[in-house]
């Protein structure tokens, strides 16, 4: 399950649901309009969902607020359902449902053209388009992996006079589902060994001297467009004092330090040797563990023009920061994000 959301109103929707068997691919597209709740989408999802297919014995998501809410989690705790939720360092596992996004979108944004407001009207044709077209992985349509018969094209006569009896047709169905299996399974298996291709195994003992990798904690709320780029992006050596289950270290990090101390294990590298140590402190950084980044002075100020308008920027020199990484941002955002600082 996944969300598209941003999209332009559309008979007074912006949101699509969208809900993705993992073994038949079959898909269903579920307007949504915000703001909406965890009980408006689950009240969707059992209208929609749960009187066609029932209930599943697993749902696979991202970290989506909806996802996490205390009402979705106890809910299907409840009717026995087992909550996936991917994590940072692993987002392929719902990939199923961001590809499917794409190909949505890429889907309406062919159909409407030069009318995006008129999604909604294209979106049962979008989901009859996608479950009908044949699927590589499956070597068969998601419609004919669902129903066990080619989808109708002209005519909506699903058997002849001369049917097979119903033995016969759940046989086929049985068989269809156990080729099905297998080239999923192979399907998988195929892209594991491209994926593993890029994997390394890393592993650690209790004592290790680690290099930590950083960028992952660097600041999102302003954009150190020159600063970011040739910036240290490992710190250390540390020492590893615990093993975390099985893919996070606990490091002994520098007294004062506001970050976690637990990593995931693609962000550490192991130190060799004594001669080469990068950085032996971390980068200020603040409650939230970003990096603390506040406008400390305003060098310059200009006024650009933008769709027609004119627009007043400043030109701020940030905190830790050389005066070479001043930025140029809009003085309206700087006023907004950091009262006060268009006085200094």
């Amino acid at each position: 399950m996944d969300f598209i959301e941003g999209l332009p109103p559309s008979q007074g929707k912006d949101t699509i649901l969208v809900v993705i068997d993992r073994l038949t691919k079959y898909a269903h597209f579920l307007t949504l309009s915000h703001p909406f709740t965890a009980s408006q989408v689950a009240k969707i999802f059992f209208d929609n969902i749960h009187k066609l297919h029932g209930l599943p014995s697993s749902i696979t998501s991202d970290r989506d607020k909806i996802f996490t809410s205390n009402f979705w989690q106890i809910l299907f705790k409840l009717v026995g359902t087992k909550l996936c939720l991917s994590s940072a360092y692993h987002p392929q596992t719902d990939g199923q449902s961001e590809r499917l996004n794409q190909c949505l979108e890429n889907y309406l944004r062919c159909m409407t053209g030069e009318r995006p407001g008129k999604w909604a009207s294209w979106l049962a044709m979008a989901e009859w388009w996608y479950n009908s077209n044949y699927h590589t992985g499956l070597t068969m349509s998601p419609f004919e992996a669902l129903y066990g018969y080619k989808p109708p094209i002209f005519s909506y006569a699903l058997i002849e006079n001369n049917s097979p009896e119903v033995k016969d047709f759940a046989c086929e169905r049985e068989r269809i589902r156990s080729v099905l299996k297998e080239t999923l399974t192979q399907a998988q298996a195929r892209m594991k060994h491209y994926a593993d291709r890029n994997r390394s195994e890393r592993e650690f003992t209790v004592g290790d001297l680690v290099y930590l990798r950083l960028q992952p904690y660097r600041q999102t709320t302003v954009a150190l467009r020159r600063n970011l780029k040739l910036a240290p992006r490992f710190f250390g050596p540390y020492q590893v004092l615990a093993r975390i289950g099985s893919v996070a270290y606990r490091l002994q990090l520098p007294t004062g330090s506001q970050i976690h101390p637990v990593f995931h294990v693609s962000q550490l590298k192991k130190s060799i040797g004594t001669t080469v140590r990068p950085s032996s402190t971390l980068p200020p950084t603040g409650p939230n563990g970003q990096m603390l980044v506040y406008p400390v002075s305003i060098v310059s100020r200009k006024i650009v023009k933008r769709n027609n308008q004119a627009v007043a920027q400043v030109l701020v020199q940030w905190s830790n920061t050389t005066p070479e990484d001043a930025t140029w941002e809009d003085a309206a955002w700087i006023r907004l994000q950091f009262p006060g600082a268009l006085d200094l």
